[in-house]
């Protein structure tokens, strides 16, 4: 029987069918799940958007995607949060750029039943967010210090750290997961020099200049990344220092295994970004079938990386490095 729909009915029926579940999705369409990283150039989130893709497509899930214009972009990482509430994701994976000023717009999303995970980088405080997927930055920094310690062999240190930014939370970790690993504290007199360098290759190379220009015997390197790391070899390089300075660093990506391969560092603590964006997307494709939230933090793992293993560290070589990393 086709019995005849008065048109106010049909309209009011289109209008409802068109609601869907609010937030701007239909009953219909495939949950959504939101991506949003420092920059969209830097190979770690590179690699953390493939994960996110291939978790998102084997979850039945629609990737949106954002990124600041640069690391430290806190207003375009605002506006993304903004637009992905609007257009009705189940969760927000985010790596923050500034891990305080971004709180408040994190908190309006969660206000609006968004599950809110950070990827990489704790939030300040790191409650902020519902759940944390990230490699253990201080045991990071802990390794590479360990690691430095037993290199040093017993020689006096002449340190220099080369630095992230002041108040980012990812950065200050592992720099005082160093200083614990090599057994000292903020202010110890071997510390003879100690830089910022937002993880950029340039300014990681004028941090090491102006360092060497501070403390010319300056003998072991810390670094924020890699990238900071091979400004600092360039720097020592043209002054003839490569080969008498022991530089650690932390990351792990293809380029930074490569120079331990070659020597240009001595050792890094590989993080795995493309897990930590799996494990997101996985976690915001359970909260939207069940309703059950992920919470407190996930360790996505970190290995130490050298081929030149020292006593009492466990370490693998720049084969598994090289079949683990990423960029």
């Amino acid at each position: 029987m086709n019995a005849k729909i008065p048109a106010g009915l049909l309209v009011t029926a289109l209008l409802l069918t068109g609601c869907g579940g609010g937030g701007g999705q239909s009953a219909s369409a495939p949950p959504k799940v939101g991506l949003i990283t420092k920059t969209e150039t830097n190979p770690f989130f590179v690699k953390m958007k493939e994960g996110a893709e291939k978790a998102a497509q084997a979850s039945g899930m629609e990737l949106m995607s954002a990124a600041g214009k640069f690391d430290g972009d806190n207003a375009s990482q605002i506006t993304a949060i903004e637009n992905m509430v609007a257009a009705g994701v189940k969760g927000i994976l985010i790596t923050p750029s500034d891990t305080k000023a971004i709180v408040p717009a994190i908190q309006k999303a969660r206000d609006a039943g968004v599950l809110v995970i950070a990827l990489d980088t704790p939030t300040d405080p790191q409650n902020a967010t519902d759940a944390l997927f990230a490699t253990d930055n201080f045991k990071a920094g802990e390794l590479i210090g360990r690691y430095a310690k037993a290199a040093m062999a017993g020689e006096p240190a002449k340190i220099a750290t080369l630095d992230l930014a002041p108040g980012i939370t990812v950065g200050q970790l592992r720099h005082d997961g160093f200083l614990k690993g090599f057994g000292i504290q903020e202010g110890d007199p071997s510390v003879v020099c100690s830089q910022d360098t937002r993880g950029d290759q340039a300014r990681g190379q004028t941090a090491m200049e102006n360092c060497l220009q501070r403390a010319p015997d300056i003998n072991l390197v810390y670094t924020i990344n890699e990238p900071a790391a091979l400004g600092a070899y360039t720097a020592l390089k043209a002054k003839g220092r490569e080969k008498d300075v022991l530089i650690v660093s932390v990351d792990g990506g293809c380029t930074g295994t490569r120079a331990v391969q070659s020597g240009q560092i001595a050792a890094t603590s590989q993080q795995y970004p493309l897990k930590m964006a799996e494990e997101g997307v996985k976690a915001v494709a359970s909260f939207a079938k069940s309703g059950q939230k992920a919470s407190g933090y996930t360790d996505t793992g970190v290995t130490l990386i050298t081929d030149k293993a020292v006593p009492g560290v466990e370490a693998q070589d720049t084969a598994f490095g090289l079949a683990n990393c990423w960029g």
